[in-house]
């Protein structure tokens, strides 16, 4: 099978040498080959999306590479999926249906009188972020009333589509909660918390991971966000925080989260059997 990566990424693949190792105990060999390579992906019976970190810049090349290579293998997680989870306006579907996310106010690009549209909320301390984005690059978290976040929301939304949330107090004490799914199944869970200071959760800010045992509304709530993705996923990640009492939706991760699969020791071989097993159905598929 092949591992797709990026050809550029804002930082070093942390794990798919895990996973290669789990597949190679199955008797399975996983090339790693970015995405944007020229490659004969037919060759490949299998074709896993894992960390193309590099894709949000490339979107309409990565979406219309997912097509392609759909039509000529087994693609997973599938193209239908990766679209849909590529621009953040799914959370706002998921709103619509009753799933429990971080408020937001959604600006399109070009929109006229952002600013006007922001303090109509009320909010005080917001973070505006584009709605097509990795590991909070364009995130700016700033108070309403700031110059500052006048000039970066009009700067991004001349851009594209773009997204403001009011600032989540609990994740600078408490972190974010991040489930992790294997062909609809739970593996296991960790906590991301930021560094002193900083509200950003990944590492490459200074954030940290910790072992994390979600709790009944937490895989509640990831399970219910799973049921609304367009087609069942091999993989996945559920990101929550606490807010006003209750686990609410941050993000699903369904294209090339981090999945963490050295914060238990399971969590390789989880993966590995799901992706055997879907490589076993594309084989049968001939």
């Amino acid at each position: 099978m092949a591992l797709v990566t990026g050809a550029v990424m804002a930082k070093p693949d942390p794990e798919t040498h895990l996973l290669v190792t789990a597949l190679a105990r199955r008797g399975i060999v996983a090339d790693v080959l970015p995405w944007n390579s020229e490659q004969n992906w037919a060759a490949y019976p299998l074709v896993v999306v894992r960390t193309p970190w590099d894709y949000f810049r490339h979107l309409e090349a990565f979406l219309a590479w997912a097509e392609r290579t759909s039509a000529l293998t087994h693609l997973v997680n599938p193209a239908t999926v990766i679209a849909w989870n590529s621009h953040k306006g799914y959370l706002r579907e998921l709103a619509a249906d009753g799933v429990a996310v971080v408020p937001t106010l959604w600006i399109e690009r070009a929109a006229a009188a952002p600013g006007e549209r922001l303090a109509a909320q009320g909010w005080d301390e917001v973070v505006v972020k584009p709605a097509v984005s990795i590991g909070a690059i364009g995130a700016l978290r700033t108070r309403a009333d700031d110059p500052a976040c006048l000039a970066h929301l009009e700067s991004l939304v001349a851009e594209g589509d773009v997204m403001v949330q009011p600032f989540v107090r609990s994740i600078a004490e408490a972190g974010e909660v991040s489930l992790i799914y294997f062909g609809g199944v739970f593996s296991h869970a960790i906590c991301k918390r930021p560094a002193a200071g900083d509200y950003r959760v990944q590492d490459m800010y200074g954030g940290t991971v910790h072992a994390h045992t979600p709790t009944v509304a937490e895989r509640t709530l990831a399970e219910a966000v799973l049921q609304h993705a367009p087609a069942a996923t091999s993989y996945a990640r559920v990101d929550l925080v606490s807010h006003e009492g209750r686990p609410v939706l941050m993000e699903l991760e369904a294209i090339e989260p981090e999945l963490f699969l050295g914060a238990t020791p399971d969590a390789a071989a989880n993966f590995a059997a799901e992706l055997a097993h879907q490589l076993e159905v594309a084989q049968a598929r001939g």
